[in-house]
């Protein structure tokens, strides 16, 4: 069982005291930059702390992985936080490397992938990398590391991430699972903000006035509501759907980003629709007056003939993982064979998709999510093993502070903060 218990001290002040007790451990300190909301909270306190004198600054090294496929607005806040960085004596290590990322668009070419800084694409890159960025790293293999497993190599001590519980039920339950340690030396990645609510990220930036990339206000201007606004590589699931609009903010980025990934088109095309698992009321209204279709019937269908219908080894992969679950579970409600008929379709090579229905098929099964005595118990069947999860008092952020600063207008509805550790 998973129980949520609630500490006495809010996240703020929490966070100060990990990342304190990170750097008493005597080893380097990673921290994972983005230009992100969350990792620009996470290195805001760590900068301030260091300006205290809490924590050393030549301990600390900030490690950023260039995507490639980014906005021009991240490029220049990584930048800023860069100088800030190096100014303060911290190390700042800024990666352009042949990395693996996945990509959202390729299925139809039986390429689920999307390679940072192809060394065969140059002529076509999105933008160039920086004169001063690390290009090539003697423990990468080039084209098959994703950036964590490339940072799991290059890391010698505690790594630090923005991540966070509230983010996800997946998140909520790996952070939940995690076994105490006698040793940072034991645990690689450690999550200093993971019980912060998108209330609190959002008090944070504004009270500390720190500038955010001007995407997330593009994106919110457009309807993207608080809880959605995250910004990573465009051809991320998460991410794909700024292409359809990108050129409204970005003139001549489009082009760019057609040049290098020609298939980024069918995101303007096919956004709202089962290809991208989406749920809107859009693709509602396109399939208004369509015979129903019977979800169950569908799945059964694509995994009877796996070979057939799947092109790619990570879509076969993933229909075997669905099919096994299926012959385990004795019960399982029609709405949740409408999930596993969109993922099979969209793909799901993170496995968060499998995961979440995983975690509804035990919610449904066990009553989740049931007040006792005042602790909050996550999901009783769906961990293997039983953990507790404390996190501290949110800081309930004010609407109109966060209206005056970075909403233009439009009511922010983001509940309280509370993300992984």
């Amino acid at each position: 069982m998973i129980v949520e218990r609630r500490l006495d001290i809010d996240v703020l002040a929490a966070a100060r005291q990990r990342i304190a007790n990170i750097f008493a451990n005597g080893l380097p300190v990673y921290l994972s930059f983005s230009g992100g909301k969350d990792s620009l909270v996470l290195a805001d306190i760590a900068a301030k702390m260091v300006a205290e004198g809490a924590i050393d600054p030549r301990r600390l090294r900030v490690e950023f992985i260039d995507e490639e496929a980014i906005f021009p607005c991240v490029d220049a806040v990584v930048r800023r936080w860069r100088e800030k960085f190096l100014l303060m004596g911290a190390r700042f290590d800024w990666y352009c490397l042949e990395v693996r990322h996945y990509s959202c668009l390729n299925q139809l070419e039986n390429d689920e992938s999307f390679i940072c800084w192809d060394r065969r694409k140059a002529d076509c890159w999105i933008r160039e990398p920086p004169p001063f960025a690390i290009r090539s790293h003697p423990r990468l293999t080039p084209r098959e590391d994703t950036y964590q497993q490339f940072l799991l190599k290059v890391c010698d001590g505690p790594h630090m991430t923005g991540l966070r519980v509230f983010e996800s039920v997946q998140r909520r339950v790996a952070i939940a699972l995690q076994k105490p340690v006698a040793s940072l030396a034991k645990r690689q990645t450690v999550e200093p903000i993971y019980d912060w609510r998108d209330d609190d990220v959002w008090r944070y930036l504004s009270e500390n006035d720190i500038d955010i990339p001007a995407a997330y206000m593009h994106l919110f201007q457009i309807g993207v509501p608080a809880r959605a606004l995250r910004i990573s590589q465009f051809f991320s699931v998460d991410t794909a759907h700024t292409l359809a609009r990108v050129g409204e903010f970005y003139p001549g980025l489009m082009e760019r980003i057609l040049r290098r990934e020609p298939a980024a088109y069918i995101v303007s095309l096919y956004w709202d629709s089962e290809m991208f698992r989406r749920r809107t009321a859009k693709r509602r209204e396109m399939e208004r007056g369509a015979k129903p279709r019977d979800a169950k019937a569908l799945v059964f269908a694509l995994l009877a003939n796996i070979n057939g219908n799947f092109q790619s080894a990570g879509g076969r992969k993933l229909a075997y993982e669905f099919k096994k679950l299926l012959l385990s579970k004795p019960y399982i409600a029609d709405e949740i064979f409408e999930d596993i008929h969109d993922a099979l379709i969209a793909g799901d090579p993170k496995k968060r998709s499998y995961r979440a229905i995983i975690a509804h098929i035990e919610r449904n099964a066990a009553d989740a999510f049931i007040p006792n005595n005042g602790a909050l118990i996550i999901s009783p069947s769906a961990a293997k093993a039983g953990a507790v999860h404390a996190v501290s008092k949110p800081r309930r952020s004010q609407t109109e502070q966060l209206q005056s600063k970075y909403s233009s207008g439009r009511q922010s509805r983001t509940p309280g903060a509370v993300d992984p550790a």
